[in-house]
């Protein structure tokens, strides 16, 4: 399953971005799909993950507050709103699908990877 992340490009501080996540149809709705981000040279991390209903989310603390993780179960989509977007937010976003119903926080937990996009907040 191949996994389309998109809405990445460049923004001030304090400013806002959706990413969304496409999954071809009638694949991962009973699937738990989460973002995760990358910076160069350091380990990917957890962002955010939401249940197949929708009804299960957990977030990382650095982006509690701020960002939000929803889904269209209609469309197939996951859409990571981000606002009061910091410079430390900067890294290649990626949405994965994961193994059961419920994703966790670690890399394991999911089997489906998107192929990025690209979020830059400037100072």
């Amino acid at each position: 399953v191949q996994l389309q992340a998109s809405g990445g490009g460049l923004v001030q501080a304090g400013g806002s971005l959706r990413l969304s996540c496409a999954a071809p149809k009638r694949t991962l709705s009973n699937n738990g799909v989460g973002w995760f981000r990358q910076v160069p040279g350091q380990e990917r991390e957890f962002v955010a993950t939401i249940s197949w209903n929708g009804a299960l989310t957990n977030y990382a603390e650095s982006v509690k507050g701020r960002f939000t993780i929803s889904r269209d179960r209609a469309k197939n989509t996951v859409s990571l709103q981000m606002n009061s977007l910091k410079p430390e937010d900067t890294a290649v976003y990626y949405c994965a699908g994961a193994r059961a119903a419920v994703g966790g926080t670690s890399q394991s937990s999911y089997n489906y990877w998107g192929q990025g996009t690209q979020v830059t907040v400037s100072s």
